[in-house]
């Protein structure tokens, strides 16, 4: 049985830009780097050989004046490029091959081998996510990445500029970027919508300027995983709030009033409740400890499987607001719907065909539809229907509920699947600055947890305080107040339930299960180095900055 492509499409950017599949940052920020560079545009490479290690090696090896002593040592060069260079896919294997340079600096994109370095639209996404952004502010955290990755190279000479002091990686990629010319594709339009949810489109934004205000204390390599762990968690919490929200607009038949661009009450430099009245913000139960089998590893598998249920409902969605778009596409071209002043119909003016003005026009082109796939999937006249989509046939719906009905029957759950993979890898599951972790084990629950190194980024968030000559400064924390910051700005729950997000009463086994979590906190906290203790009471246990970064500091180089 197979469907044709119109019929199994899925992808909508006016929704997200991800082409649902396992992501690995490095990629994505490769890819991203890109867009950087090209304001928007991905590349177009000029090169048709495939890259190797060797080929890398063999560069430098041909450079003695570049660096002192690696014609001398070739076997550790060789293992040098290939482990701290280079983005290795099939590590060990017959089939390994060079995805692209560890993404240290913007211009790793052109040596990227596109095959095996795909970012299935994240990096779009990102790029667009942060260009949607209220107030200039996506505009000024893409400045200061664009600062931040291309240092290190003249803008008028297109060369390196060894006045700029950067680690040793960093300076070997450097080397090779005038030797690979690259422009940016603009074959077709750029896709640029507006964020679907534009206070996660702020939070993002906000985010990445205050964390690169420390660019000057951190060193690059640790700011860069700092970045990913940062952005990986953000596009996984923009995606688990739309699974939140699709389905709800699609429930009303159109966009909601409180997340219109003007409207949204999201402020990420509000410190009480910078979502304010949102309906759609999120709650994160995580187990700290991070041991499995726990009352408290109970409750944060509870949690997420609470948002991942929900994945069904938003396949159902996605596929209703796909289909709609096609619609509203047909219409325009037979002159029965007029465009939009903007050029692109909105994800709430798609939504607004399923009211009844269009009710006829609506029932015939799904109607043709649904003719089309059952002849493509039964094949011979004679062929007996599939029994889904033939318990379809019998529900007696309305055209357009039966026609997406019978795609998710036959797409559904292999479109669910893709989507698990893509928010297990946003979460970064089982790895460093993971906020999900899952057992080994066939069919193992999977809970929220909060690494160690996604704290470590979020603290460094937490104890900057707006204001000063830098634009930000440091500043103490009291425990109590990091436990808001953290609930209200990014929907991590660690001594309360989330009520709403699959809990409503907390048990007195709850309360214990919380109090546990919150000892894992604190010891947590000593051992990233950001806790001092004084006492039992709250007020003299304190967060303290790892940078301190006072009002008048002008060191911090001015990113506000």
């Amino acid at each position: 049985m197979s469907l044709s492509k119109r019929d199994r499409e899925f992808r909508l950017p006016k929704i997200s830009y991800f082409d649902f599949k396992h992501l690995e940052m490095d990629r994505v920020l490769t890819a991203f780097f890109a867009r950087l560079a090209h304001n928007g545009f991905p590349s177009r490479l000029r090169r048709k050989v495939e890259l190797s290690v060797e080929s890398f090696v063999e560069e430098f090896m041909e450079h003695p004046e570049w660096f002192t002593g690696f014609q001398a040592h070739p076997d550790v060069l060789a293992r040098w490029v290939e482990t701290h260079l280079l983005d290795v896919v099939n590590r060990g294997k017959t089939t390994q091959a060079v995805a692209a340079p560890r993404p240290l600096h913007g211009f790793t994109y052109r040596f990227r081998n596109p095959k095996h370095s795909r970012d299935y639209g994240a990096a779009q996404h990102l790029y667009e996510t942060l260009y949607g952004a209220r107030n200039g502010a996506g505009q000024k955290a893409i400045e200061h990445l664009k600062l931040f990755f291309f240092q290190g190279h003249d803008k008028v000479t297109g060369r390196a500029d060894a006045s700029t002091v950067l680690d040793v990686e960093t300076q070997a990629l450097l080397r090779l970027v005038d030797q690979v010319e690259d422009a940016p594709d603009t074959k077709s339009d750029r896709e640029s919508f507006v964020p679907l949810c534009v206070g996660a489109a702020d939070l993002v934004a906000e985010d990445i300027q205050r964390l690169l205000f420390y660019q000057r204390f951190i060193p690059r390599s640790v700011m860069v995983e700092y970045l990913k762990v940062l952005i990986a968690f953000h596009l996984g919490l923009y995606h688990l709030r739309l699974l939140k929200l699709l389905p709800a607009l699609v429930h009303r038949k159109g966009a909601d009033p409180t997340c219109a661009t003007s409207a949204c009450p999201m402020d990420p430099k509000s410190a009480e409740n910078p979502f304010g009245d949102c309906p759609y913000r999120l709650g994160m139960l995580v187990d700290v400890a991070g041991q499995p089998g726990t009352p408290m590893a109970s409750l944060a598998q509870r949690s997420a499987d609470t948002h991942y249920r929900r994945i069904p409902t938003f396949v159902r969605a996605y596929f209703a607001t796909k289909k709609l778009d096609e619609f509203a596409a047909d219409l325009v071209r037979r002159g029965k719907l007029s465009k939009p002043p903007a050029g692109e119909f909105s994800v709430g003016e798609v939504l607004q065909l399923l009211d009844a003005p269009l009710k006829g026009e609506r029932e015939k082109f799904f109607g043709q539809r649904i003719s089309s796939l059952l002849e493509e999937t039964s094949g011979a006249k004679d062929a007996e229907l599939d029994p889904e989509l033939k318990a379809v046939t019998e529900m007696e719906l309305p055209e357009f509920d039966a026609y997406v009905e019978m795609i998710v029957a036959l797409r559904g759950r292999f479109q669910r699947q893709y989507i698990v993979e893509c928010l297990d890898s946003l979460l970064l599951k089982n790895r460093p600055g993971a906020a999900l972790a899952q057992g080994r084990t066939k069919s193992a629950p999977r809970r929220f947890v909060l690494d160690s190194r996604l704290l470590e980024v979020l603290l460094q968030i937490a104890v900057l305080k707006p204001g000063g000559v830098a634009g930000f400064h440091t500043g103490e924390l009291r425990v109590d107040e990091l436990l808001v910051f953290l609930r209200e700005r990014y929907g991590i729950f660690i001594d309360q339930l989330p009520r709403g997000d699959g809990f409503v009463t907390t048990s007195i086994d709850d309360r214990h299960a919380l109090r546990d979590n919150m000892r894992a906190f604190t010891g947590r906290l000593r051992e990233v180095g950001f806790y001092r203790d004084l006492s039992d009471a709250y007020v003299t246990q304190t967060i303290t900055p790892r940078y301190r970064i006072a009002v008048d500091d002008t060191a911090a180089g001015g990113q506000s």
